[in-house]
């Protein structure tokens, strides 16, 4: 049998001719977008190197954190305990690691003599309260004892008195009597205290005396004396006037103060300070006289006491 015939290749079919096809038009570019344009700014000088510079505000200051120190933790507890908390602390620390009390015990004060517990010496409850006022008061008190030792001495009395003559006040005394040993006839003794100078005692000699007496002893500040028969220039030249005197002060207990007195030459009163206390007489005894002649009487106007008020 002969064998198939061989299959006959397809023909293929005739492929449709494409429509001619025309040409595009080309496509626009694209289109970028436009940037806007800065505006250029002029170049700056660099800054001079000997330009001054300017204020400038200072900066906001920064506070530093706290550091903690860290606690060693193997710090040995062996120390003295504190007397507040009981924290056992190392042997050189002198404030407690715990509460902060000191751990040096104070030391007890030595108690005080009996005298400082008596007012004014006696301790306060603060430290040096009182300390100045007991100084104050302790030397005032030695001051006093030695002032009232002092006024047991005889000088210490006499200045104590002159200071109360010159601090308090005076007042005139008229004695109780007056006597002379010896006067000018219509010139007797009690024209010496009359209070009138244009009258006088008229003493016959030098070494007469013009004696007044007192009924109450008192203290003697002062005496004023005035000289002459007036207190006319022409009058008191004209008769003799004493110019130098001794003043007797005797006093209750029989002492006798004796004073040299030198007058000047002019009419007016003239102050003698004395000072004496417990005074019963006075005695003016003169011893000098100008313009003496012709056996004329020397003339004592007027003789003034004074006392303590």
């Amino acid at each position: 049998m002969a064998p198939p015939a061989p299959p006959r290749p397809r023909t293929a079919p005739e492929a449709a001719r494409p429509a001619p096809v025309r040409p595009a038009a080309p496509a626009p570019p694209p289109v970028r977008p436009v940037r806007p344009v800065r505006p250029v700014r002029p170049a700056q000088p660099a800054p001079e190197a000997d330009a001054p510079i300017g204020a400038v505000q200072p900066a906001k200051p920064v506070v530093r954190r706290p550091v903690v120190r860290p606690v060693d933790a193997d710090e040995a507890p062996d120390g003295p305990p504190c007397p507040a908390c009981g924290t056992p602390n190392l042997p050189g620390r002198r404030f407690c690691r715990r509460c902060a009390e000191p751990l040096q015990a104070k030391e007890e004060a030595a108690p005080l003599p009996w005298w400082r517990t008596v007012w004014p010496f006696r301790r306060r409850v603060r430290v040096r309260s009182g300390r100045a006022l007991r100084r104050i008061l302790l030397v005032l008190a030695v001051v006093g004892l030695l002032f009232l030792g002092f006024l047991f001495l005889p000088a210490g009395r006499v200045l104590f008195e002159d200071v109360r003559d010159k601090l308090g006040g005076t007042a005139e005394i008229s004695p109780a009597g007056v006597s002379a040993s010896g006067a000018a006839p219509g010139h007797p003794a009690g024209a010496a205290i009359d209070g009138l100078t244009n009258k006088y005692w008229g003493a016959p000699a030098l070494g007469s005396s013009l004696t007044c007496t007192f009924g109450t002893p008192f203290r003697l500040v002062g005496v004023v004396v005035h000289t002459g028969a007036s207190k006319e220039p022409e009058e008191f030249r004209r008769e003799p006037r004493p110019i130098r005197a001794e003043l007797v002060v005797e006093t209750a207990d029989g002492t006798v103060h004796e004073k040299k007195l030198t007058f000047n030459d002019k009419p007016g009163p003239q102050e003698v300070r004395t000072g004496i206390s417990d005074v019963v007489s006075v005695r003016l005894v003169l011893r000098e006289a100008a313009g003496q002649d012709g056996g004329r009487p020397i003339a004592v106007g007027e003789v003034e006491f004074f006392k303590r008020t």
